[in-house]
């Protein structure tokens, strides 16, 4: 056989992915506080639990932003570098079946990339992020870990953190905007306020951020499919909430299978010739 193999070097994490001729292998995660070494750790193992011998890989493709501390080799093979935004693109097209749509990286912050079968554009993006959602969460709720956030943001109500039209006017604003649309994120902040909903406002906050930017994007592009990649992807709030702005401004917003891991395996489909 003949293996192509991905890596996506985070800060803390890296990604790693493997195709068996067009056959995606099942993808990795490994945390280490040293980029290197969670390299080498995510190789070891990937290759280990696939039956994958150094002598059976074609190439290594690899990208993120801790890529620049390795060396141009992994365990004597090749390294090829591909730039990040050209492979969260070719990732979300690939997981989602799409031809061509705007690809939203969730990560520390968010990445908007215009992708299609012609190659993939950086539009923009925004600071809000993960590294938003654990900044605000660890002051606020002295809490830092995402998924007992989002544990706990499930007993929220955003009643008592958000401002909402309806609370400002019964007249219509717009066609597009329900009632309930939020006029303020935490604008009506209740003293009675559970650390369950400001988790939960905090989670709202983000997406809807995130949600809009995406919006705008795809109404530059004249496109209504948004997919959603990165590890925001895949908490248990982000398919509710994206889809009820997505249905209230006439977009798509799609989670893919493996949508974590959208970029790595758009590293290593880079490699397919």
């Amino acid at each position: 056989m003949s293996i192509i193999i991905g890596i996506d070097v985070g800060g803390s994490t890296t990604k790693i992915v493997g195709f068996d001729g067009r056959k995606l292998l099942d993808p990795q995660l490994v945390k280490a506080a040293d980029p290197v070494a969670s390299v080498y750790g995510a190789f070891g193992k990937f290759t280990l639990d696939n039956g994958i011998s150094l002598s059976s890989i074609e190439r290594v493709m690899i990208t993120g932003v801790g890529a620049t501390f390795l060396d141009s080799t992994i365990f004597g093979l090749k390294t090829v570098h591909v730039n990040e935004f050209d492979a969260t693109g070719r990732g979300g097209l690939y997981l989602s079946g799409l031809d061509e749509a705007i690809i939203v990286s969730m990560g520390t912050g968010t990445a908007i990339i215009h992708a299609n079968v012609n190659g993939s554009a950086h539009l923009g993006g925004t600071g809000v992020g993960g590294g938003t959602l654990i900044g605000l969460s660890k002051k606020i709720l002295s809490m830092q870990d995402v998924k007992h956030i989002a544990e706990l943001a499930k007993d929220g109500n955003l009643e008592n953190i958000d401002l909402y039209i309806q609370d400002i006017t019964e007249r219509e604003i717009s066609p597009s905007l329900s009632a309930r649309s939020t006029a303020s994120n935490f604008g009506k902040v209740s003293d009675i306020a559970s650390k369950a909903d400001i988790a939960l406002g905090i989670i709202n906050l983000v997406f809807e951020t995130i949600a809009m930017m995406s919006i705008f994007s795809a109404r530059q592009k004249n496109l209504s499919d948004i997919v959603l990649t990165g590890n925001l992807s895949v908490i248990p709030q982000t398919k509710s909430s994206f889809a009820s702005l997505g249905k209230m401004f006439g977009v798509n917003f799609i989670i893919p299978d493996n949508s974590t891991y959208a970029t790595v395996v758009g590293t290593a489909l880079t490699g397919i010739i």
